[in-house]
């Protein structure tokens, strides 16, 4: 936690309460997400590169939102929230090119530029973006922390190792899995700002459930995505 940021006894309990809820909430989504189709391939060594593609494909139609929920988030934070929504602002202009990787993954593993940016998002994409902007429409949605939190989650902790396990399983050179390796490699430094961010947002028990509840939703609908791989 930065030492600039005012805190106090009340403020540093219920900020360690939430960091509580969103780590068991995160074991309980990295536990199910193993049991996804495509997630159990890739850790029994068995993905296929038609797998690959088709993950690539799915995500990029809902990757391609994510700075636009982010920024209108930022948006919708009042004044008492103005540095927690020049974080926010950071986050989005960090973000929202990402697209662009997976796009050049997809036609590295083999797929075209064409039909990917002609992709529609299957049901979970559709249903995890309608929460992001209906979270992020909100006044002051400092709730969407507990959506970053899962999703910054998913670069730090598990996007260096499955990008290698793509890498050694499929054959593929660094072209085709750099949307992986760049966040491995660099979320963390978004959870650093997200730790900041936690304790410039939550001033009260409300607050800290909010957010952990919205980490939940989004773990929850993220796994769903990669369920419905394909259905539209």
């Amino acid at each position: 936690m930065n030492a600039a940021i005012p805190t106090t006894a009340d403020n540093r309990a219920l900020v360690e309460a939430a960091h509580r809820g969103l780590a068991q909430t995160w074991i309980e989504f990295e536990s199910a997400l193993a049991q996804v189709p495509v997630v159990a391939r890739l850790l029994a060594g068995k993905l296929r590169l038609e797998d690959y593609r088709r993950l690539l494909f799915n995500l990029r139609q809902q990757v391609v939102e994510g700075s636009r929920w982010i920024s209108r988030a930022a948006s919708n934070l009042g004044p008492n929230h103005e540095e927690l929504r020049s974080l926010f602002v950071r986050h989005a202009v960090a973000e929202h090119r990402d697209y662009r990787l997976l796009e050049d993954n997809y036609v590295a593993a083999g797929g075209t530029a064409e039909d990917i940016r002609a992709g529609r998002m299957n049901i979970g994409s559709e249903a995890l973006s309608a929460f992001m902007y209906h979270a992020a429409s909100r006044p002051d949605p400092v709730g969407l922390l507990g959506a970053m939190y899962v999703i910054e989650g998913l670069g730090e902790r598990l996007a260096g190792p499955w990008s290698q396990a793509i890498r050694e399983q499929l054959g593929l050179g660094d072209e085709a899995v750099s949307f992986l390796a760049y966040h491995g490699a660099n979320d963390g430094d978004h959870l650093d700002m997200f730790d900041r961010a936690l304790a410039l947002a939550i001033a009260d028990r409300a607050t800290a459930d909010e957010i952990v509840r919205h980490a939940r939703i989004v773990a929850r609908l993220y796994r769903l995505q990669l369920e419905e791989i394909d259905h539209v």
